[in-house]
């Protein structure tokens, strides 16, 4: 490819974020097209840094997106396309294939959004997964059930956080949810609950090696958070302490074996009550719930920054090298409130770095150089949340804009 001509970007986004990332990549000399939905036309995109912004009606079928991009590549030349949303991961790997633009295609896609695909490929990579199985044949379901003690969780292949989880304790109620998924239940996968801790471990990959790893800790299941109610806080941990130590190395070897060559990952691992780390489910994208904040403030580097920049040094054939990193600690506390703007002026501690400006939820991001300064803050900031906020709702269909 000569670099004498314009190099182009296509992102696709469902969903209004990113902005970091299309910045870097217009900063860095590219032209960025952004595609995104009708509802998002006035959203505050970072429209100085995009070449076209075009829309699209919801709900289109992939051979209209399809036909809309064919139509946009008639007079630009796409160099690269980048989901900038988990749930359009596929309709770009589609793209990539049908442009034959580089990038990973649908079958590599699978193995960051599919958890059937996903829970095959990192056994098949040596991981610890918990006992699962497709739900198709059903003598297997029910030898499944038989040799696999409940509960149970039966789990949507291509949703993302604990949106359409269903906790199933016996055989009956499973046949009960698959009748009533009719048709859409070979989407599904059935898994065996694991009590125990979750992590997650966001990464930074270039050229299949695993250069950026930040492991942190739910202080609530977010499963529960979902469907339940109460308040979000996830806290980066001491880098010395031996649950980070063993994800770091559990993540790293574990994420090229799925195939990932470049780009970002947000992984989740259960620490079992056995003492083990099973994998859970693995993303190639920023992580959510202003996850990529919490790790800015306490390392200084930006997830989204980060893999544009990755994705143009690959394709003017230059090398990735990861910025300078800082050794702070950080954390996150957030609900839904029950007011639309809260006010959280009451909470005036020093540590505190960024209040989150999110219609109808309260967060803080809280920042310190000692982890357990941290943790005491999220532990303090999330009872007075669930007193003074906390809202609750209906687990949505599909996680808000």
């Amino acid at each position: 490819m000569s670099q004498s001509r314009e190099e182009r970007l296509l992102c696709i986004s469902s969903y209004v974020k990113g902005h970091a990332f299309l910045r870097q990549a217009a900063a860095m000399g590219c032209k960025v097209v952004l595609l995104t939905l009708d509802k998002h036309r006035d959203a505050d995109w970072p429209r100085e840094s995009l070449e076209l912004l075009e829309t699209m009606p919801s709900g289109l079928t992939l051979e209209q997106i399809t036909n809309t991009v064919a139509w946009l590549a008639r007079t630009r030349r796409f160099d690269r396309i980048i989901s900038l949303d988990e749930f359009d991961m596929e309709t770009a790997a589609h793209l990539r294939e049908h442009l034959r633009i580089p990038g990973m295609g649908r079958t590599l896609t699978a193995h960051f959004r599919d958890k059937l695909a996903m829970r095959c490929e990192a056994e098949k990579a040596g991981a610890l997964v918990p006992d699962f199985i497709g739900v198709f044949n059903y003598d297997d379901l029910r030898a499944w059930m038989d040799s696999v003690p409940g509960p149970w969780l039966l789990k949507p292949r291509s949703e993302a956080s604990a949106i359409g989880i269903r906790r199933i304790h016996e055989p009956e109620q499973l046949w009960r949810a698959l009748e009533e998924l009719g048709d859409r239940q070979s989407y599904f996968v059935l898994e065996q609950f694991i009590p125990g801790q979750i992590y997650h471990v966001d990464s930074i990959v270039s050229e299949r090696e695993v250069l950026f790893t930040s492991v942190s800790r739910y202080g609530q299941p977010p499963m529960k958070v979902m469907h339940e109610g109460g308040v979000f806080t996830t806290r980066i941990l001491d880098r010395d302490t031996p649950e980070a130590v063993a994800l770091t190395g559990i993540n790293g070897e574990l994420v090229p074996r799925m195939g990932m060559v470049r780009g970002v990952t947000h992984a989740e691992y259960i620490h079992g009550e056995d003492g083990r780390y099973y994998f859970l489910e693995i993303a190639g994208r920023v992580g959510g719930a202003y996850i990529s904040d919490v790790i800015r403030h306490a390392t200084g580097v930006d997830l989204w920054t980060e893999w544009a920049r990755i994705e143009v040094a690959h394709l003017r054939y230059q090398h990735y090298a990861l910025p300078k990193k800082e050794e702070l600690y950080a954390g996150s506390v957030l609900c839904l409130a029950r007011t639309e703007k809260p006010d959280t002026s009451g909470f005036d501690a020093p540590e505190i770095i960024e209040r989150i400006d999110k219609h109808h939820h309260a967060g803080l991001i809280v920042r310190s150089t000692q982890a357990t300064r941290v943790q005491a803050l999220l532990e303090d900031y999330s009872r007075r949340f669930a007193e003074l906020f906390l809202a609750t709702a209906p687990v949505p269909d599909k996680p808000p804009a």
